[in-house]
């Protein structure tokens, strides 16, 4: 059993004690990501699709690190602050996974930890071993 993790540098990682992405042997999890630009600030405050597609870029990058494809992930989890903008939200996720669609929730909720944040996507990935991994 071979646990590796993947860190983006987000602030909360080191304050909380969490890592970004973890893959036990074939399975592999993200953690909730929000839309965070490399200086810390939000991504795009009111642009939901931009949020969204700036979540995924993070956790593509995440996998990429743990040997894994966007096409490996099999469930998102979308936290959205306002699900009026579903469309907005769901037209990134279909743009990172219209080939091989996971399965997916979005759930509305109150806030998230920055009052700019509109979005924050959590996934899960699994690679089977006869798999190329990317």
């Amino acid at each position: 059993m071979t646990i590796k993790r993947a860190f983006s540098g987000a602030p909360w990682e080191a304050k909380i004690g969490y890592c970004r992405a973890i893959r036990h042997d074939n399975h592999v999890w993200v953690t909730g990501t929000a839309p965070v630009a490399e200086d810390g600030s939000c991504v795009a405050p009111n642009d939901p699709y931009q949020q969204a597609k700036r979540c995924f870029e993070i956790i593509e990058q995440a996998l990429s690190e743990l040997g894994v494809g966007m096409k490996h992930v099999v469930r998102t989890r979308m936290f959205v602050t306002d699900i009026s903008k579903w469309q907005e939200f769901g037209k990134a996720h279909a743009e990172f996974f219209a080939d091989h669609p996971p399965t997916t929730s979005m759930i509305g909720i109150e806030a998230l930890i920055d009052p700019q944040m509109m979005i924050e996507i959590e996934a899960e990935a699994f690679v089977t071993e006869q798999e190329t991994e990317k």
